[in-house]
């Protein structure tokens, strides 16, 4: 079995993503790539990229969920590590041999459409641990989501300057009726 490749991402759970990105985007200075919607694990994630690794911020969605039990149990924080594997059955099956207890017994598809599995904290010494691994799908996802956010900014920028545009008219047609006056 091939080492652990290296850590993907640390999740932390917020109640509100949008006051989270004020020290996260605003004070470290780090980017959102984008935020996504992840219905199967009930919650809203902003993904912001740290080089090699990910920092994701996770609210959840339903009040009923793990993330939202998480929670209402231990507030804002730390919610998981996430390594990145070669072979996420092989590791699960590594993990089953030594009686390591898992959350999901088989890899589930997690955002952007990954293979994921998470090991139980209880076996890790208090931290929830996630398992991913890289599918063909998540490159042909990822690379439709730039292209998504790309055209979403040049339609964006093309309505600010139609509005700019119809701005400057209309106070054109003003200041030009003002002069025949």
């Amino acid at each position: 079995m091939s080492p652990v490749k290296q850590i993907n991402h640390v999740a932390i759970v917020v109640d509100d993503i949008d006051e989270a990105l004020h020290f996260w985007r605003d004070g470290l200075g780090l980017e959102v790539t984008h935020v996504e919607n992840a219905p199967g694990q009930d919650s809203i994630v902003a993904f912001l990229p740290t080089g090699g690794a990910e920092v994701e911020l996770v609210k959840p969605t339903t009040d009923d969920s793990g993330v939202a039990r998480f929670l209402n149990q231990r507030g804002p924080g730390m919610h998981h590590i996430c390594f990145e594997v070669d072979d996420i059955l092989t590791y699960i099956a590594r993990l089953q041999e030594n009686d390591i207890r898992l959350i999901n017994d088989e890899p589930v598809i997690g955002t952007g459409g990954k293979l994921i599995a998470f090991i139980h904290p209880e076996s890790t010494h208090g931290v929830l641990v996630e398992l991913y691994e890289l599918t063909q799908n998540e490159l042909q996802i990822r690379l439709a989501r730039a292209r998504k956010l790309a055209d979403q900014a040049i339609i964006r920028g093309q309505a600010a300057a139609a509005g700019v545009l119809a701005f400057l008219r209309q106070f054109r047609e003003s200041d030009d009726s003002n002069e025949r006056e």
